[in-house]
């Protein structure tokens, strides 16, 4: 079985309804490891020689974040300029080669918004396609989001179906 490593970037993770339950769901899963990113680093000084060593000993990589002005947050941002560093991870380093990289991310717009006649003209996909070029560029497989969008009007059982799909698509490698 691969072993996983979810990144949780949430600038708010106590203050959060999905991103904390996204989390609470797969913290119990085997073979799976869950980090706050901004628990980890509240003052954003990154260990990257610890970030790197984390990654090495696993097979797949999840990002989950709430989308922020269509990007993902700072800090994951900072996490993944530092720690997808030349002469590691690319450059004539290979460390990610061939593991795979998918996000799972939360956007308070309606699902409709993102549509190519929506409200923002672009699809989530495209919206988070630099994620995908990042995994090309350093030679790691990207696997296809899960994205929950509409936070505003969520239901209580519809973030019970959410968090169980993400449990599933974190347990059965469906990000890898």
């Amino acid at each position: 079985m691969a072993n996983t490593l979810v990144v949780v970037a949430h600038p708010d993770l106590s203050n959060s309804r999905i991103n904390a339950a996204w989390r609470n769901a797969i913290e119990s899963l085997p073979g799976v490891t869950v980090i706050d990113l901004y628990g980890r680093y509240p003052d954003g000084k990154i260990d990257v020689a610890a970030e790197q060593r984390l990654i090495e000993a696993n097979d797949r990589i999840v990002l989950q974040f709430p989308m922020q002005w269509y990007n993902c947050t700072p800090l994951l941002k900072q996490w993944i300029d530092d720690v997808f560093a030349p002469g590691w991870a690319y450059g004539g380093g290979r460390a990610v080669a061939g593991k795979t990289l998918c996000i799972a991310v939360s956007t308070y717009s309606k699902a409709s918004d993102y549509e190519k006649g929506g409200r923002y003209g672009r699809t989530l996909e495209e919206l988070t396609s630099p994620f995908e070029v990042l995994a090309f560029r350093v030679e790691m497989l990207y696997q296809p989001g899960f994205f929950l969008s509409g936070l505003e009007s969520l239901s209580d059982e519809e973030l019970a179906i959410s968090t169980e799909q993400y449990r599933e698509f974190v347990a059965s490698c469906g990000c890898g």
